[in-house]
Parts: structure tokens; C-alpha cells; sequence
């Protein structure tokens, strides 16, 4: 298979590092640092939250423009992706960065249970969220935690709320979401190409799930996601030493299965991406 596969490394999540994994990079410092290692062993997108000084999730667009400063200088071409997922804020508070025009930005397009809460988005925020990305020519990585969500894309899509082709990311290994499921990850391919045909997906696995999604994703044909956040959210006995050793390993099933790893010139022109900076 001679498709190039693009490697997304989530470098730190909402969780304080002190429960999970010290190798968690938690200051902008910290994540730029980690980013760069991840970047040269051949991740082309990180995706990126950041944090308050009591490393509780910030939404404070002073923080992510230090952040997306630190990744040009030090990972010239890297795909910069921000999160506007729930820790992040409440309401459009969870979009206050956007108007720093990262290359992509996560979007939830339904709600879904979580292990202790409802991640609500609902449809005006959604909207809200997906006109932000517009305005500011940013593209929309679609974290798909139901089959609905894949429906709800592809609808976004043909209506123009979310133009172009669609970038969407099944997230599998939740509990009270989607399971790991073989059949199901299957399913998502097949809806994926039959709704949207001219779509890119990939694949993220939670916690002990990790590994599994990367090579089913890369296995398949598709992209994947790898890096701390997803690693050590739900499962302290799937820690890993590194963000850079996840890549390295989703980089190995790379090359088991034959598939090239994207280069950010690649992956840029695979998901139609604007000239890097």
C-alpha cells in the first residue's frame, strides 16, 4: 500500500499530570519540546490543548498563540491543530482561540456520554464552532464518538457548513461511547466512504485501545492518532514513556504494513491544506 499515512500526535490532554504519566508535557515550554521530538520522528499534525499554571485545561488564547509561535519556530510545517473540545471552556469560550488561525481545529459535531458526564455539544454551538473555522479558513478534524456524528458531518458538508472534503477521526475506547469493536470500525470505514466518499479518516483508540487503532487504521488505509492524551486518559496501566515513543511505534506498524509515512508536505496536500507559514 503506497498511501502515505499521516500521524497525529495529541501531546497532552486535560487530565493534571500528577494522576497520570510524568512524561505528560504540561507547560507551553514542555509541549513545544515534545512536540519537536514527536515531529521529527514523524508525526505531520499535533493536536493541542493547553493549561492553566495549576495545570487545570485553559482556554486562553494568550497561551495557545505562545503555543502555535513555540511549533512554527521549532516544527517549521507541522500541521497545528487546537482543541475545542469541553475541558477546554464552556460554550464559545472553547472557540476563543480560533481567531489564531491554526491549520485544523477539533470539532464534535453531536454529544455523547462520557465515564462521569455528558460532553455536550449542542447544535448552536456546533454551527458556532464550525462558522468560526470558516471564517478563519481553518479545517475541521470531526471527532466521530457515534455513528450519528459521521451522519451529522456529512449533512454539515452538503449544506456547506462544514466546505470542502471532510477530515474525520473515529474515537474508539471510551467508555459509554464507541467500543472497540472490529465490526464497528469497519462499519465506519465503509459510511465513511459511502457518505462522503472524498473523505480522509483516521482513527483513535483510548487508553489500553491505543495501540489497537493504530494498527487497524494503519492496516486499513487510513491515518491514525497517537501521543499521551489518548494513551494515559482512562487507563494508568497503558502509560508510556513518551510522546516521541508513540510515535516511533505507530511509525513501525508504518512500516509492517508497507504505508510510507506523510511527510508534512503530504499530509498538507492529502487533507488540502493551506501553504505552511
Amino acid at each position: 500500500m503506497s498511501k502515505p499515512c499521516i500521524i497525529c500526535v495529541a501531546i497532552t490532554g486535560s487530565l493534571p499530570r500528577k494522576e497520570n504519566n510524568p512524561a505528560v508535557p504540561i507547560t507551553v515550554a514542555e509541549q513545544i519540546e515534545s512536540t519537536q521530538e514527536a515531529f521529527e520522528a514523524g508525526a505531520s499534525i499535533v493536536h493541542a490543548h493547553v493549561r492553566n499554571d495549576d495545570e487545570t485545561p485553559s482556554s486562553d488564547p494568550e497561551r495557545f498563540a505562545r503555543l502555535k509561535e513555540g511549533l512554527l519556530k521549532h516544527c517549521p510545517g507541522m500541521i497545528v491543530q487546537f482543541s475545542t473540545g469541553g475541558r477546554s471552556g464552556a460554550g464559545k469560550e472553547r472557540g476563543g482561540m480560533l481567531p489564531l488561525k491554526p491549520d485544523m481545529a477539533s470539532l464534535s459535531v453531536g454529544s455523547n456520554n462520557f465515564p462521569t458526564r455528558v460532553y455536550e455539544n449542542p447544535p448552536d454551538l456546533v454551527d458556532w464552532l464550525a462558522g468560526e473555522m470558516r471564517t478563519h479558513s481553518i479545517k475541521p478534524e470531526i471527532e466521530a464518538f457515534d455513528l450519528s456524528h459521521i451522519h451529522q458531518a456529512a449533512a454539515m458538508n452538503r449544506d456547506g457548513r462544514i466546505p470542502g472534503s471532510l477530515y474525520v477521526q473515529f474515537v474508539m475506547g471510551v467508555k459509554n461511547a464507541m467500543p472497540v469493536d472490529r465490526d464497528v470500525f469497519d462499519y465506519y470505514v465503509k459510511t465513511v466512504e459511502r457518505l462522503v466518499p472524498d473523505a480522509e479518516w483516521c482513527a483513535a483508540g483510548i487508553g489500553r485501545y491505543q495501540l489497537t487503532l493504530n494498527e487497524w487504521s494503519i492496516a486499513a488505509g487510513g491515518h491514525t492518532r497517537t501521543g499521551l492524551e489518548d494513551n494515559i486518559r482512562l487507563d494508568r496501566n497503558a502509560l508510556a514513556p513518551s510522546n516521541v515513543a508513540l510515535v516511533q511505534r505507530a511509525v513501525g506498524l508504518c512500516e509492517k504494513y508497507e504505508r510510507p509515512v506523510a511527510t508534512w508536505q503530504q499530509a498538507r496536500d492529502i487533507l488540502g491544506l493551506r501553504k505552511a507559514a
